[in-house]
């Protein structure tokens, strides 16, 4: 393949999406290694290989369309897997973590109702709080019989 000759506007533009791509992801590299706590960790890199991978894809797009006017669908895929499983991966290993370790799960905000009557998942449920298996509802209070 013989390079093709670029407008120099679209030079520019393909080196910096490309060097914006590279950068980024240098910063979510730094953020691993340099945070300490496993969630900042995880935000770090996921966070900024969206922007870095999206950066490179553009550039790539960009620079492919104009040389070869072929379509980018394939790059538009790669765009749109990185984007939707980023998040979600990260969502699923910070769920892990907190399963894992209970005690790291935040405080619940103040609702301004009683948390009496919450039972903890670790917990067995008291035996005031369990309900008649025939009874449909919340638990309620029966009459007495004469």
């Amino acid at each position: 393949m013989v390079a093709a000759e670029l407008p120099r506007g679209i030079e520019i533009l393909v080196s910096v999406l490309l060097i914006f791509g590279g950068f980024t992801a240098l910063l979510g590299a730094l953020g691993l290694v340099r945070f300490r706590t496993f969630f900042t960790r995880l935000h770090a890199p996921t966070k900024t290989s969206t922007l870095g991978v999206g950066g490179v894809l553009l550039g790539s797009m960009v620079y492919l369309n104009w040389i070869s006017e072929m379509a980018v669908i394939h790059q538009v895929l790669i765009a749109v897997f990185v984007f939707m499983t980023a998040p979600i991966s990260a969502h699923q290993m910070a769920k892990a973590m907190l399963d894992a370790n209970p005690e790291m799960r935040p405080p619940l905000p103040e609702s301004g109702h009683d948390d009496s009557s919450r039972i903890s998942l670790t917990e067995a449920p008291a035996e005031h709080t369990r309900q008649d298996p025939d009874q449909i509802g919340p638990a309620r209070q029966r009459p007495a019989h004469d």
